[in-house]
């Protein structure tokens, strides 16, 4: 064979120097979730693609352009890689009748597939947070979601997320209001793109999200989803701002803040920032009450929202933000034919008491392995030579601080060094 393999373009190795950053932000947000009552689940990352056809729509990009889609050899099933997670959690919770014991807080970390052009923010396998609340109907639960996000970003040292909120309103506001921006973006027609033309008419909503420069005064100008909100919509909207205020949380009312599938409804929120280029928002959520029957179960209340890890992690590292790596307690250095038996020995009981412990493989003299060993960035150096070993003992020899080389039995260094 010639040439090396290399990993599949947008889909990225974490090495052993980056994974610190990323094991301290999934023991933060374990924590975080935890604090307010939120269990995990763990879903599958291969689905069969009817479920995400039925949740996210034949019409959208993702299912038409994004999807890692596949036919099983064995079972000659559609199978594709999760593109996002709220319909596999959702899917998991009807299968297991979780709905039945009551109310679920649910969340899931982990990755998600979509084959777009890789750059900064966006790539090809992502790993997301998502946290799902199914059976709770009032603007409690989204400003719950809100107020748990604002308490992350202050434990991450991150000040430059904003707020943004809007309301979908029930389905016979969005019907009243589709009819409308359908009518008025016929009348400019010339003004838009093709894939605004393309939206038109199977998910208009989309078009009010686009990003393109020269449809922005026409989106402007397009009649509003927020002047067709009923007084049951009105009276959630408004709710839900009397809590986030009374949380002292600041939001921006966004008229243009969209989803483009029906089962969405009254709530919709992104948390966005300007330090990430075009891939601006770090989270995203909202309200999905029509989605659980879509699905195939009984229609019940659903709210959600999901953050882009790889998108995070890369505002921690705009700020400078470098978690402490937490080194080994001990390396344990040994030569001689008795001293590496007993070595072992050593570790084992060390660890026993709750120590990390690198154990020097790969021979060599006492001064290469102490070299070895201060490289390592372990507190102390555990040396053992045939004497030590005979007396079933260990020197102990302070690596970062001042302090002389004691012998002492295995139990008493594990003291010192926990001491």
């Amino acid at each position: 064979m010639t040439g090396s393999i290399q990993a599949i373009r947008g889909m990225n190795d974490v090495l052993p120097d980056q994974v610190h950053l990323w094991e301290f932000f999934e023991d933060t947000v374990r924590d975080w979730l935890r604090s307010y009552g939120y269990r995990n689940i763990r879903m599958p990352v291969v689905e069969k693609t009817d479920l995400f056809v039925r949740s996210i729509g034949e019409v959208t990009d993702i299912v038409e352009k994004e999807m890692y889609t596949f036919i099983d050899a064995l079972s000659g099933d559609s199978m594709t890689l999760r593109p996002e997670g709220t319909a596999a959690c959702v899917r998991a919770v009807l299968q297991h009748n979780l709905l039945y014991g009551g109310p679920q807080r649910l969340y899931y970390l982990g990755p998600m597939f979509r084959h777009e052009r890789p750059q900064k923010g966006r790539y090809r396998q992502f790993h997301q947070v998502g946290v799902e609340s199914l059976g709770f109907a009032g603007p409690d639960m989204d400003a719950e979601h809100i107020v748990m996000c604002a308490r992350l970003w202050r434990r991450l040292g991150l000040p430059d997320i904003a707020l943004q909120i809007n309301s979908l309103g029930s389905s016979e506001a969005r019907a009243r209001h589709r009819a409308k921006l359908v009518h008025y973006l016929e009348r400019h027609l010339d003004r838009l793109d093709e894939d605004a033309r393309r939206r038109l008419h199977s998910n208009p909503l989309r078009i009010l999200d686009s990003k393109n420069p020269a449809l922005q005064e026409t989106i402007d100008n397009a009649p509003r989803l927020l002047d067709e909100l009923d007084e049951v919509s009105l009276k959630h909207f408004e709710d839900l701002q009397t809590i986030l205020r009374e949380a002292e949380i600041v939001y921006e009312i966004n008229p243009r803040l969209v989803r483009g599938l029906d089962y969405y409804n009254f709530t919709v929120f992104e948390w966005v920032t300007t330090r990430l280029g075009a891939q601006g928002t770090v989270c995203a959520g909202g309200r999905y009450d029509g989605l659980i029957e879509q699905i195939g179960g009984k229609p019940a209340p659903a709210a959600g929202f999901a953050m882009g890890v790889e998108r995070l992690l890369a505002l921690l590292e705009e700020y400078t933000f470098s978690p402490p790596m937490t080194p080994a307690d001990a390396y344990l250095v040994h030569q001689g034919e008795a001293a590496d038996r007993f070595a072992w020995r050593v570790a084992e009981r060390l660890r026993d008491r709750g120590l990390h412990v690198i154990h020097h493989c790969g021979g060599g003299g006492f001064k290469s392995q102490m070299k070895k060993a201060d490289a390592s960035g372990a507190r102390y150096a555990i040396i053992i030579g045939d004497d030590e070993a005979e007396r079933a003992e260990v020197s102990l020899k302070p690596l970062r601080d001042l302090g002389e080389q004691v012998r002492a039995e295995v139990d008493e260094a594990a003291d010192l060094i926990k001491g």
